[in-house]
């Protein structure tokens, strides 16, 4: 069973992830309201992130993915671009994850490195990256 994954990867006992479910909200979460809102913010891992958890354990229960790691249920799923039914389930719950981890206060800012030098080549400043990932967002 996988219940809100812990940024220990492989680690998914329920303790671990109610403690890492109370890491997430007072870490990432309140960095995260002032942008997203309080009522976003509370359905976002209560409800919403949480039905993917419970939704891919259904799925997994009695397969050969359960007590595999999340990385592992996703690859497995994603069955070389036929996706199986649990990996809806399993890469949704990978990309919140991710977006929580992502989460803190004071962060962002431009990339650096490879990232960087492909964005610039691509689009010229990353200023201008963001101007068209804006406009294609709200097309």
């Amino acid at each position: 069973t996988v219940w809100f994954v812990t940024s220990i990867r492989g680690c998914f006992s329920p303790v671990v992830a109610a403690m890492y479910l109370h890491v997430l909200v007072d870490e990432y979460l309140h960095s995260a309201i002032p942008y997203i809102g309080l009522s976003t913010g509370l359905l976002l891992p209560g409800k919403h992130h949480r039905a993917y958890v419970d939704n891919m354990n259904k799925q997994i229960a009695g397969t050969e993915l359960e007590g595999k790691s999340l990385e592992e249920i996703v690859l497995s799923s994603w069955n070389s671009g036929k996706p199986t039914p649990v990996f809806n389930n399993a890469a949704q719950v990978w990309n919140h994850t991710f977006f929580w981890e992502s989460m803190k206060a004071n962060g962002g800012g431009a990339p650096t490195g490879k990232l960087a030098d492909a964005i610039n080549a691509s689009f010229g400043s990353f200023d201008e990256f963001k101007n068209q990932f804006k406009t294609a967002g709200g097309s």
